[in-house]
């Protein structure tokens, strides 16, 4: 992980902030390229779009990469028409969608509405049911009344948790605490977990199952295995990339091997070396 190169996409391709019905957006666009294909990158809780500036700085001459920072709302069906106009905006016929955590749950819903936008679905390290999920901590919480201390505090203990267990994630955990002391605002963070609060029930995903994936971590601890079963149930998916180690962000920590599964799925390349061959794969 070289947070060098973060700096560097913010030179090549910075975020600007796009108006998206009275919402303030911000988008990095790497341009069209000669495959005309575009991935659609949308981060969880606790990243910008720049969160995956690893796969962005990779792929980036290939496909067109959008990557997304979300406004200041916490509404995801609204979330979903902002994304269409932003293609709209960009002449981006249909777009792969990659959605992580958060992100995941806004991707399958964009799928499920959009179905003629989505070239592509990748569900990653997230759930397809909210049921419950607004009685236990911290959404149990009043969010919008909940002190900005005490929501920081919280991010930070979850994390330095993780990081005494994996001392080998030293530098995630740092980017980590960074987006969460205020990189992102404390609006936008109380924003995003209200929007997993109230999100809406996920209609059923009309895709051919070969043109969605499933990405799963076995040692997760915000997704674990019965969370994570969810995906499975609701999404017919065509494969399941299954990280045997990547914690939450196996986007930061394992770069090879998730830029090598999304270029599989873009159709750019063979990541058999990588993963293998067969629905379930794992690395």
């Amino acid at each position: 992980m070289n947070l060098a190169d973060r700096d560097r996409l913010g030179r090549l391709h910075p975020e600007t902030v796009e108006v998206i019905d009275g919402l303030r957006w911000g988008v990095i666009d790497t341009g069209a390229t000669a495959s005309g294909k575009t991935l659609l990158l949308l981060p969880g809780t606790l990243g910008r779009a720049d969160i995956f500036w690893q796969q962005i700085l990779a792929l980036k001459d290939r496909v067109r990469v959008l990557a997304v920072t979300y406004p200041r709302n916490a509404d995801l069906d609204r979330w979903v028409a902002c994304l269409a106009r932003l293609l709209d905006r960009r002449d981006v016929a249909q777009a792969t969608v990659l959605g992580s955590s958060l992100g995941g749950y806004l991707a399958q819903l964009f799928a499920a509405r959009q179905p003629s936008r989505t070239a592509g679905l990748i569900a990653a390290n997230t759930l397809s049911s909210t049921a419950g999920i607004a009685d236990r901590p911290p959404y149990s919480a009043d969010i919008a009344a909940l002190p900005v201390a005490a929501m920081r505090r919280g991010y930070r203990d979850r994390l330095e948790a993780w990081g005494a267990a994996h001392p080998e994630q030293a530098g995630l955990v740092t980017l980590l605490l960074a987006e969460v002391d205020g990189r992102i605002p404390a609006g936008h963070l109380k924003a995003r977990m209200q929007a997993l609060k109230v999100a809406p029930p996920l209609p059923p995903v009309r895709l051919a199952p070969e043109n969605v994936a499933i990405v799963e971590c076995a040692d997760d601890p915000i997704v674990p295995p019965p969370i994570g079963q969810t995906v499975h149930a609701h999404l017919d998916a065509g494969v399941c990339y299954r990280f045997r180690h990547g914690g939450h962000f196996p986007y930061v920590v394992r770069p090879t091997e998730y830029t090598a599964l999304l270029a599989e799925r873009l159709g750019l390349a063979d990541a058999g070396a990588v993963w293998g061959r067969g629905r379930e794969r794992a690395a």
